[in-house]
């Protein structure tokens, strides 16, 4: 009887370790999973980034001189098509949010359109003069018919980033 009973809690500790073992290997592969990211800008994480869908609801409550300083994940729409100077992000119900770089002292990458990025800075509201969209829509590889259908300002979602991250 003694011996059933040692051999029953040795089987227990035994599948108990397996046990440990498996949450230790299922931790290291979500880690191995996690997004690699490269830096542009100030060095920033990723940790306490929040959704687009949160982003966009931020947006709606801010009038015009308004800004928050946050960090967001996104993917991004466009890219400035001469430098790099500029890019677009996806925010809720098919609006986006126009994202500038600090100082202009950072560009990303002309092929990251589709990658997912977090940045982290200000977010405010702005309306562009139809001069300043006409501008962007050329530097952004419109058409000239594009470019001449640009005839009203437009209240724009703005961000002002001082970091970025881009999948990589």
């Amino acid at each position: 009887m003694k011996k059933t009973i040692l051999l029953a809690g040795l089987l227990l500790s035994l599948m108990s370790c397996n046990d440990k073992n498996k949450k230790q290997e299922g931790a290291e592969t979500a880690e191995a999973v996690k997004t690699e990211y490269a830096v542009f800008g100030d060095s920033i994480t990723s940790e306490g980034a929040i959704t687009k869908e949160d982003m966009f609801t931020k947006f709606k409550d801010l009038k015009e001189g308004d800004t928050i300083n946050l960090k967001f994940k996104s993917n991004i729409k466009d890219v400035c098509q001469k430098k790099g100077c500029w890019m677009t992000m996806d925010l809720a119900d098919g609006k986006e949010t126009f994202v500038k770089f600090k100082d202009y002292a950072f560009f990303v990458p002309m092929n990251a359109m589709n990658q997912e990025a977090i940045v982290n800075g200000k977010a405010f509201v702005n309306i562009e003069t139809v001069e300043r969209l006409k501008h962007y829509a050329k530097d952004g590889g419109k058409t000239q018919a594009e470019i001449d259908s640009i005839t009203q300002p437009k209240v724009t979602y703005s961000f002002m980033a001082d970091g970025v991250l881009i999948s990589k």
